[in-house]
């Protein structure tokens, strides 16, 4: 039977989700029970320059490393990542035996000169190398042996399969495994790190583990499948997979407390995990964060998402492009029209009239007694951001994302009672449509957020003050920002966190032409002073 060792990255590859923040206690505490389950090689973060915070599984040297190894297992290999580029050789001491063991060294194909200098120097001060080229699937066969002819001069502890995309399929990875198998120095052991995005990652390791061969194999994996996107290979599932399949080694109830006692938690707030964004980037051939970064918009539908990913081209679609992507987005949404005329009519009817914005955030229910306080006494015009409240009357809706449109219903009858607007984007002829890109600056980040896009066409109108209600601003609990259910939508933690900051930045700038008045509590209010 194959030799197999498990490498759980939960504290490395996990950290993408909760931007490594674990807390100092908690990191030394998922490290003792994993050591505690007998996981063979424990990687405790990356190794990336800067000031190490306590708190996070970054390190700015193997040094900062130490503190987490107090109870130390003799048996267990503890090793940490260097995306190449992140740091440099000279910032690492050599190995002393108080801190980790082994060193994986990830690369871009455009990077592996460098890479294997770093890894020939890392070598030399004594640590267990890992060469792990990123998205091994976008190498042909030539490359790949030409990549396995430097990994046999190197010599390193153990070469790897990375399924970056989660595309591979058993084909996939019989065809590179006995293609590595049959080239590389049998010493030379062999890791395959996947991601889930077709949950395959299950499958293809129990495939991996059958393969007849004398080389020994590290199986990479995070418990509960931790890592961004639709994360990985859960710890849980494939060490009690060779519990009963092969051998009886693991203890699975100590990878369960670092689930109940650490995790949890953290998946309440970012959850990871298959959706379908993530499986139409696996299909299209590209990188995860053009999925996330699509499906943090909350305006695309499945539909859209695959139409816009399939303008990638082939050479942009392994490495994320922020930009790249940003500009499909944009390009896709705008459909250009002359609304001058229909801007023109809009502003007669907002003329003299105070206006209140109400936009989808809880405070309409917490703060109700305020906003009808404020409505009794000004009397304004109230226009609702992509919803139909159900606790008040408004005047006009304003509707911007094509997701919450189509899941309006009956607009015969809603446009009967009061007026509607949406922009170009939206594929219909309801209401009076007015130019999407007139109210987006391009390249600003989250400038085609609704409420956003709502002020900029109140201004276009020439309106000066504005009254805003349920605009909270969003929290990393992504259910907490909603005043009902079906308007939440998957967003991860970071995606949040900046739809914050831009929105501040960009009422910023309003607000020199324009006066807001908060009638709820708002993030944003103490932000624009």
């Amino acid at each position: 039977m194959n030799s197999i060792k498990i490498l759980d990255c939960t504290l490395r590859d996990g950290g993408y989700i909760n931007d490594f923040n674990f807390g100092k206690k908690n990191i030394t505490k998922i490290i003792n029970k994993l050591s505690a389950a007998n996981i063979d090689i424990i990687e405790c973060g990356f190794l990336k320059s800067g000031k190490t915070d306590e708190n996070r599984s970054l390190y700015h040297c193997v040094e900062a490393i130490e503190p987490h190894l107090v109870q130390k297992n003799d048996s267990i290999m503890y090793v940490a990542m260097i995306a190449y580029g992140d740091i440099s050789a000279e910032e690492i001491s050599p190995y002393n035996g108080k801190s980790i063991n082994g060193i994986r060294i990830t690369f871009h194909e455009y990077q592996v000169d460098e890479a294997f200098a770093l890894g020939e120097n890392l070598k030399q001060k004594g640590y267990k190398i890992f060469m792990q080229p990123v998205g091994t699937m976008a190498y042909s066969d030539a490359e790949l042996l030409q990549l396995i002819k430097k990994i046999n001069k190197l010599h390193p502890f153990a070469f790897y399969l990375v399924d970056t995309l989660g595309q591979m399929y058993k084909s996939d990875l019989l065809r590179m495994f006995y293609l590595v198998d049959h080239n590389l120095d049998p010493d030379i052991m062999v890791g395959f790190h996947s991601h889930n995005n077709l949950q395959m990652s299950f499958a293809n390791a129990q495939e991996l583990m059958e393969i007849q061969t004398k080389r020994q194999l590290i199986v990479d994996s995070s418990v509960f499948g931790m890592g961004r996107g639709a994360g990985n290979l859960c710890t849980e599932l494939i060490t009690e997979y060779i519990n009963k399949n092969i051998k009886v080694k693991y203890d699975i109830v100590s990878l369960l407390e670092i689930v109940d006692e650490h995790l949890n938690q953290i998946f309440s707030v970012s959850p990871w995990g298959y959706a379908v964004p993530y499986y139409l980037a696996a299909t299209n051939g590209c990188h995860p964060n053009y999925a996330s970064y699509l499906l943090n918009k909350q305006t695309l539908s499945v539909k859209d998402i695959n139409f816009i990913l399939n303008q990638l081209s082939v050479e942009k679609r392994h490495l994320f492009d922020r930009k790249k992507i940003h500009d499909l987005y944009q390009a896709f949404q705008k459909h250009e029209i002359d609304d001058s005329d229909r801007v023109k009519k809009l502003s007669e009817v907002f003329e003299g009239k105070k206006v209140l914005v109400l936009a989808p955030g809880k405070t309409l229910i917490t703060e109700e007694e305020s906003i009808r306080k404020y409505a009794e006494q000004e009397k304004p015009y109230i226009i609702s951001i992509n919803f139909m409240p159900k606790n008040y009357k408004i005047d006009c809706l304003f509707i911007s994302n094509p997701k919450r449109f189509n899941a309006i219903d009956d607009f015969a009858t809603i446009e009967k009672s009061l007026k509607v607007i949406t922009t170009s984007n939206l594929n219909s002829e309801v209401g009076d449509k007015v130019n999407y890109s007139s109210l987006i600056d391009s390249n600003k980040e989250e400038s085609d957020n609704s409420g956003m896009m709502c002020l900029r066409f109140l201004k276009r109108c020439g309106v000066k003050n504005v009254a805003l209600a349920g605009f909270d601003g969003f929290t990393v609990h992504n259910e907490a920002n909603y005043i009902e259910e079906e308007l939440i939508n998957r967003v991860e933690r970071e995606a949040l966190i900046r739809k914050n900051a831009a929105i501040v930045a960009q009422l910023k700038d309003l607000s020199e032409t324009m006066k807001f008045d908060f009638v709820t509590t708002s993030k944003y209010k103490g932000a624009l002073g």
